[in-house]
Parts: C-alpha cells; sequence; structure tokens
C-alpha cells in the first residue's frame, strides 16, 4: 500500500518528533499505553465501518542511512486470536508550506479482520495513517517536570504592597439620607448660640417632651368675684330703698 498526506509543519521538526518514542506515541490516535512498557505500546481500538476490533501490541520507529523511517508493528486481538503485522517506510518530502509523508509497505492480518470489507478495512488503514501523520506535526515536547521559568528573585524588603485605598461608604438605602425636618429645625435655631446654651437648649419637634396637664386654680377667681359681687348687692338694696321711699 502507498499513502501521502500533507503536514503543514518543516521536515526539521517532523525529524525531531519521530526521534523521540514519546512524541511518536502520543501521535498515535487512540493508543492506550501500557504502565512499564515501551512508549509506543499498549492497546489500540481500530473500527472498521461498524465493527471495532481491540489490539495489543508495540511499534518501533527508526531512522535510516537514506533518511527514511523504519515502521514496524506487531499486534494480537485482545478477545480473540488474530493477529498483525506491519511493515512501512516513512519518507518526509520538503514541499512549499509545510512537508510530505509518504507511507509505504506492507501489511498481513488474520483473524476477525479478515471477515470484513477489504474496502472498509482499506478505509480504516487509510484513516489511521492520515490522522498519525497529522498528529506528529502536532506534537509538542513536553516540559520538564519540576522546571520553573527564570525570575530574579524579590526579598519581602524589596516588595512594598501598594497601598489601598479607603473602602467606600455604602448607603443605606433602608434609612433617609438626610436627618429629619425636626433635627434640621433645630440645628438651625442652635447656630449663633453659645456652647452652654446648646447643651441646655431644650428638644423639639418629635422628641420634645409632653408638657404636663395644668389644673386651674379656683382660688385667683374668687379673690377679684367675691367684692363685685357685694358691691353688686350693695347697690340693688339701695335701689330697693328708694323704690319704697316713692310710694
Amino acid at each position: 500500500m502507498e499513502h501521502e498526506v500533507f503536514v503543514p509543519v518543516p521536515v526539521e521538526r517532523l525529524r525531531e518528533t519521530l526521534g523521540d518514542p514519546v512524541r511518536v506515541a502520543r501521535a498515535v490516535p487512540g493508543l492506550q499505553q501500557d504502565a512499564g512498557a515501551d512508549p509506543v505500546a499498549g492497546r489500540l481500538k481500530v473500527r472498521v465501518g461498524s465493527h471495532s476490533i481491540t489490539y495489543r501490541g508495540a511499534v518501533r520507529v527508526s531512522a535510516r542511512d537514506d533518511g527514511s523511517y523504519a515502521v514496524e508493528g506487531d499486534a494480537t486481538e485482545t478477545r480473540g486470536t488474530g493477529s498483525v503485522k506491519l511493515a512501512l517506510t516513512l519518507r518526509l518530502r520538503d514541499t512549499d508550506g509545510g512537508t510530505t509523508v509518504t507511507f509505504g509497505g506492507t501489511a498481513t492480518a488474520d483473524g476477525r479482520v479478515t471477515e470484513l470489507p477489504p474496502d472498509a478495512v482499506g478505509a480504516a488503514v487509510v484513516r489511521l495513517l492520515t490522522r498519525f501523520a497529522e498528529a506528529l506535526g502536532e506534537a509538542q515536547e513536553e516540559p520538564e517536570q519540576g522546571k520553573q521559568p527564570e525570575s530574579q528573585p524579590q526579598t519581602p524588603e524589596a516588595v512594598e504592597a501598594p497601598e489601598e485605598p479607603p473602602a467606600p461608604l455604602v448607603d443605606d438605602f433602608t434609612e433617609p439620607v438626610g436627618p429629619p425636618a425636626e433635627a434640621a429645625h433645630a440645628r438651625r435655631t442652635m447656630i449663633g448660640r453659645s456652647a452652654e446654651e446648646v447643651d441646655h437648649a431644650p428638644p423639639r419637634g418629635r422628641y420634645a417632651p409632653v408638657p404636663a396637664p395644668q389644673t386651674v386654680a379656683s382660688g385667683a377667681t374668687l379673690r377679684w368675684a367675691a367684692p363685685a359681687a357685694a358691691v353688686v348687692l350693695a347697690s340693688a338694696i339701695v335701689v330697693g330703698r328708694a323704690l319704697r321711699k316713692r310710694r
């Protein structure tokens, strides 16, 4: 088989990726790596038409003297006795705006995959190689663990915390913003008075004390009402006597 894929990445970058087994394993689509095994080893589910087959195996990529790469792999079915062997040659060709990746070689298989339509099997292989080539261009080198970006150390004395502005006052909308009318009037009437007068000034408005009810004294009324009554009585007596003499 032979298949070509264009990748918008320079050739040098792809060569760096192919030389790193960790980055190659990251480029295999759907690979579930086995703990403690080689980087490009583990489980891979391949979908062929409406069927899916899971294989467990390993792939090895090695550089050749002519600038190409040998891709060799073998795997067995996780639920069956079928197996697959892969022997491919990968070549990189510099192209305007990127690199053309060419796959060529053979693959042999037995088991469940031989029972599926050949067209569906070929389409699944082409799709797998295309996604692998595209992932090679996207694979990035992982940063070293524990490595922090370089920065100049700063001591606590050299770093001064910025002065925080005072927090703005929050208006309480449940109470009137201004003072009551009575308090404002009392404040206006106190202008010009001395401190002693203000301290002893009685509260006004709703806060003014309620005066006690006053009782009317009858003694003062009788002191001026009694002499007047005596004068009226004496005048009536004099008038009565004069009327009797005339008769």
